[in-house]
């Protein structure tokens, strides 16, 4: 059925009235295409025009071809105003709306652990003391009582940087550097402790690391015995496991110190009854300690004659391990926000 001039301009007046109901570029593309798609009623119209005589027919060419341009520009405009709308709601900022709170940082476990540590010292008179972490071997190894032979100066155990550079295979370098400053004083009196990373060529495992946090701690003066270090070493460990926290002694063998000892303490996970954290033994070793070996005293020029003093040492990641109850070393390097996030 051919379709009048009147009835298409009827249409097009229709479909100009529905751009402004078009809310969405899909509302406004099924419109478009009512009207200048492949079935729309402008592409109708043109099919008729080869049944109208010439004359007619040039005239209903020239209608239709503003018709189109006229609707083309009108569907370009909305679907532009269409298009910013969407912007303007995407970028709109409502002052008044509360603020989103950000979230706050946290500290590491292990940082967590090596300030419970240090305070628990610092609290019973102990200084704190730094040192490099790239160490000349005389500090890291010779003036600690361990020979050339040592394994522990074997390339597959330190990291070598240069010639008698190595990365601190532990923090007793520290004590070594703050005995000699000592050393020209009237009175020779040390009580300290070095927190900080050492460096080991250990395979990573659920309990080791190339890289972890060493602390250590030294007390040299006059008269200092075993019973100075049982006693600070046991309140250590009531303090950071708990008050009913029980420790024993058992001897161990360390180059720098003579005699030498491990301590352990009772289990905190079954409180000493034997569980599969402690292989049933109601214990778990958590640090090596001994009096200063006389050597190691001579080798910074303290007397041994007139001075004695013990030293310890301990992994803090393991500490940590234990007080937050940490199956694998690993989960501290690996930078989950959801076990960070407890802490």
């Amino acid at each position: 059925m051919a379709v009048s001039l009147e009835e298409l301009l009827s249409q097009v007046d229709a479909t100009m009235r529905g751009l402004t109901g078009a809310r969405t570029l899909d509302a406004l593309a099924q419109l478009k295409s009512k009207a200048l798609g492949s079935r729309g009623f402008l592409r109708a119209a043109l099919a008729q025009m080869r049944e109208l005589p010439t004359e007619e027919r040039r005239r209903w060419g020239q209608e239709l071809n503003r018709l189109k341009q006229q609707l083309a520009d009108a569907f370009a405009a909305r679907e532009n105003e269409i298009r910013e709308a969407a912007e303007r709601k995407k970028s709109f900022f409502d002052a008044t709306l509360p603020g989103i709170r950000p979230s706050p940082g946290r500290l590491h476990p292990v940082r967590l652990a090596t300030r419970r540590i240090t305070d628990i010292f610092v609290h019973m008179g102990f200084d704190v003391f730094g040192g490099p972490e790239m160490e000349y071997e005389r500090y890291n190894f010779d003036l600690l009582n361990i020979p050339p032979y040592h394994p522990a100066r074997d390339d597959v155990d330190t990291f070598f940087i240069a010639e008698g550079i190595v990365l601190r295979t532990h923090t007793s370098p520290v004590q070594i550097r703050t005995m000699e400053r000592i050393k020209a004083r009237e009175r020779v009196i040390v009580q300290m402790i070095s927190p900080g990373r050492s460096y080991r060529r250990d395979r990573p495992d659920a309990t080791h690391t190339p890289m972890f946090t060493q602390l250590e701690g030294l007390q040299v003066g006059e008269g200092i015995t075993m019973a100075n270090m049982r006693w600070v070493l046991g309140e250590f460990a009531r303090q950071y496991f708990g008050p009913e926290t029980r420790t024993r002694l058992r001897p161990d063998y360390f180059p720098f110190v003579e005699p030498g000892a491990e301590l352990a303490v009772s289990c905190p996970f079954c409180d000493g009854k034997g569980c599969r954290v402690c292989k049933e033994s109601g214990w778990i070793e958590v640090l090596g300690c001994g009096m200063v070996h006389p050597q190691v005293l001579r080798n910074v020029d303290i007397d041994p004659d007139r001075y004695t003093g013990w030293a310890f040492g301990m992994g803090v990641e393991r500490l940590a391990m234990l007080l937050y109850q940490i199956p694998d070393v690993r989960m501290f390097f690996e930078n989950d926000l959801r076990f960070l996030r407890q802490f």
